[in-house]
């Protein structure tokens, strides 16, 4: 008889190559279009399939590989996702017991210490450090603090548990591998989106079934989101916009403008690429995610671009910082100040970097600037403009974005500067010509993803309608044909989602 090392050398299996695929490497972390992630999912199906009628088993299994995709992502750090975790499921607890309001409050403030305080230490302290010691003439050596992935993410997903349980707005679960599964669910645990308690928790004792529809849809929205991310996002990033942002002076202005407009689509291409995937990930497995984009750049005003663009985000902001500072209950010129802190910690929340500050001061003035046109205009809140209005209004707000977008993606306002130095001093638009023939491939997927961005809604529903009426083998045709084209167009090196620094 073999022993196991001997069979895995017939079956000619690298042992050491394998342990090294499924041990954290800080280099490749695994992402939803590694090949490393399609193998351990299809495998992971297997398995939810056989434990579909054993309730506990099936999440007990399932919250084990979450833990073990977060490992993969970050390392020995996935001990804070089980103090989160274990810390907030008894504070929910002891909230829910609490006869008083001093000692709900008690509670929900050591909730926020928790989650804000690792949030802090590992994302802030040397920004926050750095920033004194300047202030006091001092210096500062950065310390070396390992940034987990997807922090932001799950500490507000849980801090939007124990608030509505202090608000009582729902009530605390009792089982704490509930919990754990609600937090630590792969699909949208390290870069969203942040999946609401109210919204999760009563689907996660149901009898699993996953429709014919959900699982068309997810087939839909797991190639859509790949053929964003992997094929247009890391190709026009890789190929075009990087050169230009590294060394913008070495660039015209008018390459400067199309290096603008190709990260407004690489970011979009990326960030609502993963989104799909985790909804059509999560789908696939029987549970329902909010959508999380809805063509942003359609958007006709700044307000609009908010409701559309990471939409879980702004939302959390809205519903957890904005309205608690006030919102628009305390007049016009207090509405206009909760506006601009709350993207003013929305921009931080991106990052500790003061482009990211600067990025949502920015949106926060513009917020306020339009609520203060809408009451001189006397529109309604919602109203939709028209025609040419919209059209224009479109225009302008998404340069407006694009603007911001430079803040962005620039780590420092210098080279923002030069960029937009170049762009407006040494323009050169006979430039372009030449720019689209060195350049066609970039430009052609540039252009074919604006224009499905753009297409009408009703086209989206009708490729989803389509794909769900494919037979099994027709879906997974479809899969192979989408992971293939990945393969033939990806770069040497995996290129993680922008989102997970956040």
């Amino acid at each position: 008889m073999w022993n196991i090392s001997e069979l895995l050398n017939k079956l000619n299996i690298d042992l050491t190559r394998l342990h090294d695929l499924l041990v954290y490497n800080p280099h490749a972390p695994m992402i939803f279009s590694s090949g490393i992630f399609l193998w351990l999912f299809a495998a992971f199906i297997l398995f939810y399939l056989l434990l579909q009628r054993r309730i506990t088993a099936r999440l007990m299994f399932v919250t084990l590989f979450s833990y073990y995709f977060y490992y993969k992502s970050s390392g020995a750090y996935f001990f804070l996702l089980a103090i989160v975790t274990v810390s907030d499921f008894f504070i929910a607890r002891l909230m829910a017991r609490a006869t008083v309001q001093w000692q709900r409050k008690m509670w929900v403030a050591a909730s926020l210490a928790i989650n804000l305080g690792l949030l802090c230490y590992f994302k802030y302290t040397n920004f926050l450090c750095d920033f004194f010691a300047s202030l006091t003439g001092g210096t500062f050596t950065a310390m070396d603090i390992f940034l987990p992935v997807g922090i932001s993410f799950f500490t507000f997903q849980s801090l939007s548990y124990t608030i509505d349980v202090y608000r009582k707005e729902i009530t605390p679960l009792t089982n704490l591998l509930d919990y754990a599964f609600y937090v630590s669910f792969f699909p949208q645990l390290v870069a969203g989106p942040i999946v609401r308690a109210r919204d999760f928790i009563p689907q996660i004792r149901r009898p699993l079934f996953v429709s014919r529809e959900m699982f068309g849809r997810g087939i839909f929205l797991i190639v859509s989101g790949l053929f964003k991310k992997a094929v247009i996002s890391d190709y026009i990033s890789i190929n075009f916009v990087e050169r230009i942002f590294d060394n913008p002076t070495l660039y015209s202005g008018v390459e400067n403008l199309m290096g603008v407009y190709g990260y407004a689509l690489q970011i979009y291409c990326d960030f609502s690429g993963y989104s799909d995937m985790a909804i059509g990930i999560a789908l696939l497995l029987g549970f329902h995610f909010n959508i999380n984009f809805d063509s942003p750049y359609k958007s006709a005003s700044i307000t609009e671009f908010w409701r559309r663009w990471h939409i879980s985000l702004s939302s959390w902001l809205r519903d957890y910082l904005y309205i608690s500072l006030g919102g628009n209950r305390k007049g016009k010129i207090r509405q206009y100040a909760n506006l601009i802190i709350t993207m003013f910690l929305g921009g931080l929340w991106h990052g500790a970097s003061w482009n990211f500050v600067f990025w949502g001061m920015l949106h926060g003035v513009a917020l306020a600037v339009h609520k203060f046109w809408m009451g001189v205009t006397g529109r309604k809140k919602g109203e939709r403009s028209r025609g040419i209005r919209r059209f224009f209004g479109i225009v302008i707000t998404f340069h407006f974005v694009c603007f911001c977008w430079i803040f962005f993606r620039n780590a420092d306002f210098s080279a923002s500067l030069d960029m937009l130095r170049q762009i407006f001093t040494t323009f050169r638009p006979g430039l372009f010509p030449q720019l689209i023939v060195g350049y066609w491939e970039v430009f052609a997927l540039m252009a074919l993803g604006f224009f499905l961005h753009f297409v009408p809604d009703s086209w989206e529903h009708a490729c989803s309608k389509a794909v769900v009426r494919l037979p099994l083998i027709g879906k997974a045709l479809l899969l192979v044909a989408i992971v293939y084209l990945v393969i033939q167009m990806k770069s040497s090196e995996i290129q993680p989602f922008i989102y997970f620094q956040f």
